[in-house]
């Protein structure tokens, strides 16, 4: 069964753009394109259960048009969502899409995510300001450390990629992504910049060289730089540099890359980045 580009819409303001990405990427692997809405339980319950509020001046008919309430506050949010899906679907489709698929769901995200994972090819996520009500950006680490899927993580407005950075280390997890773009239409004719953050020796020359040569075979224009030096800001001032357009890395290696990624610092990864980050497992 082919998989699919799964583009998570949760009417915030980077949705257009999640849309968007999702769009482009199923049309570059010419995949289906699913854009799914997870309406979250834990804020709009199925049903309210008032029993345990009942107190000192409390009245049955009272926690009855609560129950009412929440009940119409759900159904109000599970519409709005239909409504955020179908504008989302024509935006696809304006943008090329033929027949993007439509998924509401009531529950948990990840529990969602989760539940189609085999059938996904790449995940698209949008990227919030954390000072914000948490949405789908805050779960990123979550949602990276429990799916074994490609997970694009967007910024807040689209734009094709005319240039793409892979970060580099020499690692199994960095070797199998090289491999993965080397072998995948998502980024053919773009060119794939590889960077090795460390000390220039021969070892990572002789690593370097062999991620450069995969991607050349493939026929990518890939420029490969050494650089040593913090890793975050190198890959920050090389980005703006080069004027790259998205930054591609594993989301856990083995060496100073993990070191970088593993736990919050996944999270500051994604916030800090101003370009999309897709993160590959």
């Amino acid at each position: 069964m082919m998989k699919n580009v799964v583009a998570c819409i949760d009417g915030t303001d980077v949705s257009t753009a999640v849309s968007d990405f999702g769009a482009w990427a199923s049309q570059r692997l010419t995949v289906s394109l699913v854009l799914l809405h997870v309406l979250d339980k834990s804020e709009y319950p199925a049903q309210t259960d008032m029993s345990g509020n009942i107190g000192l001046g409390s009245r049955e008919a009272l926690l009855q048009e609560l129950a009412e309430l929440d009940e119409k506050r759900g159904k109000l949010a599970l519409e709005q969502g239909r409504m955020m899906l179908e504008t989302a679907k024509q935006r696809a489709m304006d943008d090329g899409v033929i027949e993007p698929i439509t998924h509401q769901r009531h529950g948990n995200l990840l529990d969602s995510l989760l539940a189609i994972e085999q059938d996904t090819r790449l995940l698209v996520l949008g990227k919030h300001d954390e000072k914000l009500k948490p949405h789908v950006g805050s779960r990123v680490e979550s949602v990276v450390r429990s799916l074994h899927c490609p997970i694009l993580v967007t910024t807040d407005t689209f734009k094709a990629p005319e240039k793409v950075m892979l970060a580099f280390d020499g690692s199994d997890t960095t070797r199998k992504g090289v491999e993965m773009v080397a072998g995948s239409p998502l980024f053919k004719g773009v060119p794939c910049h590889l960077i090795l953050v460390g000390n220039d020796n021969e070892a990572h020359r002789k690593q370097l060289n062999w991620a450069q040569s995969t991607l050349e075979a493939a026929g990518f224009d890939a420029p490969a730089s050494i650089i040593s030096g913090d890793v975050e800001q190198v890959l920050c001032d090389y980005r703006r540099e080069h004027s790259i357009d998205m930054l591609i890395m594993g989301a856990w290696g083995h060496s100073v890359v993990r070191r970088f990624l593993v736990g919050s610092t996944t999270t500051s990864v994604v916030r800090n980045a101003t370009v999309p980050v897709l993160l590959l497992r």
